[in-house]
């Protein structure tokens, strides 16, 4: 039979015949050796091919998933290296202050194009901000830099984490997905 799609034939194979398997007949040899019905070796080929069709409709489902979840990785791979970078980027720009974890420092240009850190915000120099500001950063524990507007969800995220690792909640073990703990 031809598929939709292709030209992917289906063959039938039907048992061998032994009328006596080990040197003793088991069965009437007239009930499984005789022609029956021709529609039941038709019948038996559309259940093959409807297989065939089940299979790979399943194979290019399950194939499907997984290419989706490689444009993801993909995605947070790049991700990543861009956050990489603009975290190497910022801890290159000037600044006159041992930088610590936990504060946030605010990023100016001069007119020269240096990049520069100062803990003063804009707010703090008022008026009298001598450079264009270009942005705030939180430099987390881990040496990375979270954007001003990003510091409100990292800080839940981190706070969540800590809670899980100070209280060590322990997964029950189990073969079934299980996410009893970990929602809130």
């Amino acid at each position: 039979m031809e598929g939709s799609d292709s030209q992917h034939v289906s063959t039938v194979s039907r048992v061998e015949s032994n009328s006596r398997p080990s040197g003793v007949q088991l069965v009437s040899t007239y009930q499984t050796n005789r022609i029956g019905d021709p529609a039941d070796l038709v019948d038996l080929a559309q259940q093959v091919q409807k297989a065939d069709d089940f299979i790979r409709a399943n194979a290019c489902n399950r194939l499907t998933v997984i290419a989706e979840q490689i444009r993801i990785l993909q995605e947070q791979a790049r991700k990543v290296l861009e956050e990489a970078k603009r975290d190497a980027d910022l801890h290159h720009a000037a600044c006159n202050v041992v930088k610590k974890p936990g504060n946030i420092y605010y990023l100016y240009k001069r007119e020269s194009g240096q990049r520069y850190f100062s803990i003063l915000s804009p707010k703090d120099w008022g008026p009298s901000c001598p450079h264009e500001f270009l942005a705030a950063y939180k430099l987390q524990h881990d040496m990375s830099w979270t954007p001003f507007e990003n510091i409100e969800k990292r800080d839940a995220e981190m706070n969540i984490i800590d809670k899980l690792l100070n209280e060590q909640i322990a997964l029950p073990s189990s073969s079934e997905p299980n996410f009893r703990g970990l929602t809130n």
